[in-house]
């Protein structure tokens, strides 16, 4: 803030139960005044703000912003995690396939949308250290452009080839598994091609590659520590530079705001997908499963760094200090 006038800056981040406080007026951000840009869904503000630093501040997924960082985009991260969830699951196959283990997706075609995206990211790599998946015996058949343009893909990454889709190409067969978030293929697919009769063709069905992953998920959490991050919130460099005070505003209005919304967490508020997950997790994870700050999310940074460079997503590892501005150190 200068001479008592705030600092306007345009915000994009997705409608949480702990960014509501924030986008509603009942928790302000200390010299700034906020203009909350509305795009739905919140991955298109991901490509904007990549493409064309576009807003002040902005929620990336953590994987497209470590990309991005690495190829010198001007905006660095806080240690503030928007969204989290565990990825031993999200992978279903044809029944066809013969496929049982992780490791029976080698020499398989197995659909994301984009190679980068997060969830596709994290699901690797636990698929690659637990169950012993190369993943460069797989081939990756994506239907999206990656945010970052200039990301080198590996060899064995394809595009969808024209008038297809993930969905359909599962359904032909020439997909044997694929993921369910963010590809659009679901457990059950569309009705089976040449089923005879007059009555309603019965729909394929596909099998999760592991099931019953809440155990799995719980006994990685208490060995490893981590909880998987996604969406993280970026500050563009200039900003950071010419007012160092608003990286504390920012995070203390973002803390302020999850401890509301934690609050009503805890008095049985709240109904959506994520607050039944949120308080389900709670006793595995903590009373508070959205950690901000650098010491509680080391882990989670590390080995998604670890997983980002196996993975040949960043053209060279970066420090913590290029990648994220820590506002306990201020």
């Amino acid at each position: 803030m200068q001479d008592g006038t705030p600092l306007k800056l345009k915000i994009a981040v997705a409608n949480y139960g702990h960014t509501a406080p924030l986008k509603n007026g009942s928790v302000s951000i200390d010299g700034v005044e906020p203009d909350f840009v509305k795009v739905e869904p919140i991955i298109a503000a991901f490509r904007r703000m990549v493409r064309d630093v576009e807003f002040d501040v902005c929620e990336i997924a953590s994987t497209t912003y470590f990309i991005a960082r690495a190829y010198g985009r001007p905006f660095k991260a806080l240690p503030i995690f928007l969204m989290r969830n565990f990825h031993h699951g999200g992978i279903v196959c044809r029944e066809d396939a013969n496929i049982r283990t992780p490791k029976d997706l080698e020499r398989k075609n197995v659909g994301v949308r984009a190679y980068s995206v997060t969830t596709g990211v994290w699901t690797r790599g636990i698929l690659a250290a637990e169950y012993g998946l190369d993943l460069s015996k797989v081939t990756w058949v994506v239907d999206d452009e990656e945010h970052v343009m200039e990301l080198k893909l590996p060899k064995n990454v394809v595009h969808v080839p024209e008038g297809k889709s993930l969905v359909s190409m599962m359904a032909a067969g020439e997909l044997q598994a694929g993921f369910t978030a963010n590809a659009g293929i679901g457990r059950e697919g569309p009705p089976k091609e040449g089923w005879g009769g007059g009555a309603k063709a019965p729909p394929q069905v596909y099998h999760d590659l592991i099931p019953d992953v809440a155990p799995l998920e719980e006994a990685w959490y208490k060995r490893t520590g981590v909880f998987p991050m996604h969406g993280v919130l970026v500050v563009k460099d200039e900003l950071i530079a010419r007012h160092p005070w608003l990286v504390k505003s920012l995070y203390r209005a973002f803390t302020e705001a999850k401890q509301q919304y934690l609050a009503g967490l805890r008095a049985g508020e709240g109904d959506t997908p994520n607050d039944r997950r949120y308080r389900k997790l709670k006793p595995l994870v903590g009373s508070d499963p959205l950690p901000y700050g650098m010491k509680h999310n080391l882990p989670a940074i590390n080995m998604l760094i670890d997983i980002a460079m196996q993975q040949g997503l960043m053209p060279r590892r970066l420090s913590l200090d290029e990648l994220f501005v820590d506002p306990d150190a201020l």
